[in-house]
């Protein structure tokens, strides 16, 4: 039986890297896969995936949400040494093939996303962007189907819209932002001008917003959820944990909820 897998690398500003691939329960045999974002280093992947019995050879592609740094720190690296092809919107292949630093080695695996769906890993994954908004050049999340698997992913997002929470009631799997706490952030270390941008709507969602969106969009089908890019210094996983959970619990939902490490990696999660 064929099981989907999910390993988070690293979620938050120190770095973001994530991977969703095909195991053979039967075979004992690892299918193809693909990365979402490039901010954890190479050797890190290498490492990670080769302890849950994949390698960097089981994914097809890397899907990047937007360029800012957190995001594609190491793209270069990937683009050098794994020679996978590099996915995004055209607006954000065309800002990171601009990128000092980065262009060049872009050139020769950089592609498009279309519209709709798109064929990854020989047509066992397809997936699909739509934008969100946050201040980058273009931000995204990822719709993704993989072995008859709904996963959708929202990472860097300062409000959730309309065709975001269409396509989580539509999900298995939902993994998404949950920033800030209000109170955290209003009494910490920032400067008013970047807790202004980190609440202003295009920065990141806090955990009350978070849990307002898990409200709408939680359904009888969703079987996961997964926080991510919980703040350092504005928040915790706990107080992250109870928002969500207090609205899974009023919606009647059993979804599982986890939230995801900042700096470490997860385990090997089975969706």
């Amino acid at each position: 039986m064929k099981q989907i897998k999910f390993k988070s690398f690293s979620s938050g500003s120190c770095g973001n890297c994530y991977f969703l691939g095909i195991y053979d329960g039967e075979s004992r045999q690892a299918g193809p896969g693909i990365l979402i974002d490039a901010g954890v280093s190479l050797r890190r992947v290498k490492m990670g995936l080769e302890q849950e019995g994949f390698s960097t050879d089981n994914f097809s592609a890397i899907l990047i949400s937007h360029d800012h740094w957190d995001h594609i720190r190491s793209i270069g690296s990937y683009c050098k040494k794994l020679h996978r092809p590099i996915l995004a919107s055209p607006a954000l292949k065309s800002a990171l093939l601009r990128r000092p630093g980065t262009g060049a080695y872009l050139k020769a695996v950089a592609d498009e996303l279309g519209e709709g769906w798109n064929t990854i890993a020989a047509g066992q994954i397809s997936a699909r962007y739509f934008k969100v908004p946050h201040d980058a050049t273009e931000t995204v999340g990822f719709a993704i189907m993989i072995e008859g698997h709904r996963y959708v992913h929202i990472t860097d997002c300062g409000r959730m819209t309309e065709e975001a929470v269409n396509w989580c009631r539509q999900a298995d799997t939902v993994v998404i932002e949950s920033n800030y706490d209000r109170r955290m952030l209003a009494e910490g270390p920032y400067p008013p001008e970047l807790q202004d941008r980190i609440r202003g709507g295009y920065g990141h969602m806090s955990n009350d917003e978070c849990a307002d969106a898990v409200r709408i969009f939680a359904h009888d089908g969703l079987k996961q959820v997964f926080l991510c890019h919980l703040s350092e210094h504005n928040n915790t996983p706990a107080l992250a944990l109870e928002a969500s959970a207090a609205a899974l619990k009023d919606c009647g939902c059993g979804a599982r909820l986890t939230a995801l490490p900042r700096e470490s990696a997860s385990p090997l999660f089975t969706l």
